[in-house]
C-alpha cells in the first residue's frame, strides 16, 4: 500500500453510465489528481466538469492510443455493462463487457505509463445455490458458478483481468466485488423488481441479502485510485436483510411462486420491457448470497457508511419522494 504520486491522470470506462459519471465527477474534484479523461461509446447526458469526455469504444484497438497520448497512470474500468437493455441486446452486451475488457487490458498492457487498474466487478462471480457457504471470502471458489449473463461476464472479465496481471506484476490491480448496488440515484435490475407492485418470490425460499450504498461503493473505488491497494475484496454495508423483510419494507405486495412458475414469470416481465430478468438473478433471489467484508474494511482502513438495512431505507426514500 502506498501513495501512486501527483499530477496524475486517470481514465474512467463507462462515464455515461449512473456510476461511471459519478466517479469521474468525485476523481475530477480530487486535488491529488491532475486529470480525468472519461471514455464511452456515447456522450454523458450530464455535464461533467473538470472531466475531458473521449467518444470511444473500448472494443477498438484505438483505447491504446488514447492510453498514450494522455501518458495515462491509473485506470478505472467501470464499464462492464449490467443489463441487456442498456447495451441494446445480450449478444452486444457480451461483446462490449468481453471482448471490451481484452481489449482495453491489451491497450494497458502497451502503455508503460500505466501503473494501476481497478476493476468494478460484481459479488455475481459467487454465483447462488443450495451448497453456498454462509459467508464467501475472496479465495473461495463458486460452488454453483454463474452460467449466463452478467455474471457470466464478470467471471470472464476476472479471468483476462488475472492474465493481465500476471503479465504486467508492475501494475497494481484492484478488482472490487460489489453487492448489488442501491441508493436514491442508481437505477439496476434490483430498484426496478423493488419496485414492482407486486413482487413475485419463489415459494419455500427466503433469500438473505446484501447491499452496498452508491456512495459507500464510489468512495471504495476512489480509495483504490489515491492509494494502492492491489487484490480482491468483497464490498458490502454490514449486516443482512431477508428477502421478505426488504418487501416488507416496500410496503407492496408479495406473491409467492413455485420454482417452475417464478423463471417464466421473471422471463415474461422482461420481455415486457419491465426488468432485465435473468437465470442468475432468479438464483439470488431464492437463495441470496452474503459476503465477508473482513479483508476490505482491513486493507482499506475502512467501513461503509450504510450498513444493508440503512443502504436499503435510502432507496425506498427516494422513492417516496419521487411518489410525493
Amino acid at each position: 500500500m502506498g501513495d501512486l504520486g501527483v499530477g496524475r491522470v486517470v481514465l474512467v470506462t463507462g462515464v455515461s453510465r449512473y456510476l461511471g459519471g459519478q466517479l469521474a465527477r468525485i476523481l475530477s474534484e480530487d486535488p491529488a489528481i491532475d486529470q480525468v479523461i472519461g471514455v464511452d461509446i456515447v456522450p454523458p447526458k450530464l455535464k461533467l466538469p473538470g472531466m475531458q469526455f473521449v467518444r470511444a469504444d473500448i472494443r477498438n484497438p484505438v483505447i491504446a492510443k488514447v492510453l498514450g497520448e494522455a501518458g495515462v497512470e491509473t485506470v478505472v474500468h467501470m464499464g462492464v455493462i449490467a443489463t441487456p437493455r442498456q447495451a441494446g441486446g445480450r449478444a452486444t452486451m457480451k461483446e462490449i463487457n468481453v471482448i471490451g475488457t481484452m481489449q482495453l487490458l491489451a491497450a494497458c498492457q502497451r502503455t508503460p505509463s500505466v501503473k494501476a487498474l481497478v476493476v468494478k466487478s460484481t459479488a455475481s462471480v459467487y454465483g447462488s445455490g443450495p451448497k453456498d457457504p454462509a459467508m464467501f471470502t475472496e479465495e473461495m471458489q463458486p460452488r454453483h458458478a454463474p452460467r449466463s449473463g452478467w455474471a457470466k461476464d464478470s467471471s470472464e472479465v476476472e479471468g483476462y483481468v488475472r492474465g493481465f496481471a500476471r503479465r504486467r506484476p508492475d501494475v497494481a490491480v484492484t478488482t472490487l466485488r460489489f453487492a448489488n448496488f442501491i441508493g436514491p440515484g442508481i437505477d439496476t435490475a434490483m430498484t426496478t423488481y423493488f419496485s414492482l407492485p407486486v413482487i413475485p418470490t419463489v415459494l419455500g425460499f427466503d433469500a438473505r441479502l446484501q447491499f452496498i450504498h452508491e456512495d459507500d461503493g464510489l468512495e471504495f473505488v476512489k480509495r483504490a485510485v489515491l492509494k494502492s491497494y492491489p487484490g480482491t475484496f468483497n464490498v458490502a454495508g454490514s449486516g443482512v436483510l431477508m428477502l421478505s423483510q426488504a418487501i416488507r419494507r416496500t410496503g407492496h405486495q408479495r406473491i409467492a411462486l413455485p420454482e417452475f412458475l417464478f423463471t417464466p414469470f421473471g422471463r415474461s416481465i422482461s420481455q415486457a420491457g419491465l426488468i432485465d430478468f435473468t437465470a442468475e438473478q432468479v438464483r439470488y433471489l431464492t437463495y441470496g448470497r452474503v459476503l465477508d467484508t473482513a479483508l476490505a474494511t482491513s486493507t482499506f482502513g475502512h467501513q461503509p457508511m450504510y450498513s444493508t438495512p440503512q443502504a436499503f431505507a435510502s432507496f425506498l426514500a427516494r422513492r417516496e419522494v419521487s411518489v410525493a
